[in-house]
């Protein structure tokens, strides 16, 4: 299946911080796929606001549904320099009809996409501030070791704190205050765009951290 994949028409895009990807409403002809770099989904409020409703890194298909839904519900964005690249849509179902275990694997990727959906709306919905921000960062770390972006207990964590307060449905301004408050309980230094974490099962316990909905098949957590 590997050497078929590798066989897909490829187009390689770079993209800078902010700069649109998709945009809500779109008809796209192609999936997308991060090679490197951070990308955001996000919808954008009449009055100017923004909700950020998920953050992708290298390996992630944030499009995926795009397959089969045809009209795009929200936009994709760079969070930082990046290299997207686009797989086109007949290119992919003509290789799924022919290979039922790709299929299988891009159907498993939609259902995890489900699952972060949920942890996040859990999250946001019935968790406090503090909670909540040690919750995404819990993920973050977790889905970066997934795919060797993390060494031990540090990653990258390029987001501002506007991105986090967009994701979180949060202030700028309440989320410096929660990731000091996180920082002064001695469980995360945040510096440098790079995020260690002192004590993970601490955080874990201040987020009520369950990583099952993520469905990592092997990482040390």
């Amino acid at each position: 299946m590997v050497e078929a994949i590798r066989t897909l028409p490829v187009s390689l895009g770079s993209y800078e911080p902010g700069q649109e990807i998709l945009r809500d409403g779109e008809r796209p002809a192609c999936c997308l796929a991060v090679v490197d770099g951070w990308v955001s989904r996000l919808k954008f409020l009449p009055g100017g606001g923004r909700q950020i409703i998920a953050f992708h890194i290298a390996g992630d298909l944030p499009d995926l549904q795009s397959l089969h839904l045809g009209v795009l519900d929200h936009g994709i964005a760079a969070l930082t320099p990046c290299t997207v690249a686009r797989i086109p849509h007949e290119a992919l179902r003509e290789l799924s009809a022919r290979l039922p275990e790709l299929a299988a694997v891009l159907w498993r990727e939609s259902m995890i996409d489900a699952a972060l959906f949920r942890g996040w709306l859990t999250a946001n919905g019935r968790r406090s501030a503090y909670g909540r921000t040690a919750h995404l960062l819990c993920e973050l770390s977790l889905r970066q070791r997934a795919v060797g972006l993390s060494t031990g207990r540090t990653c990258p964590m390029p987001l501002r704190q506007t991105d986090f307060a967009d994701a979180m449905g949060l202030t700028s301004v309440h989320i410096a205050r929660t990731l000091g408050a996180l920082r002064k309980a001695g469980l995360i230094t945040l510096q440098a765009r790079t995020l260690t974490i002192h004590d993970w099962n601490g955080l874990c316990e201040a987020a009520e951290f369950d990583p099952a909905y993520l469905h990592l098949k092997s990482v040390d957590r």
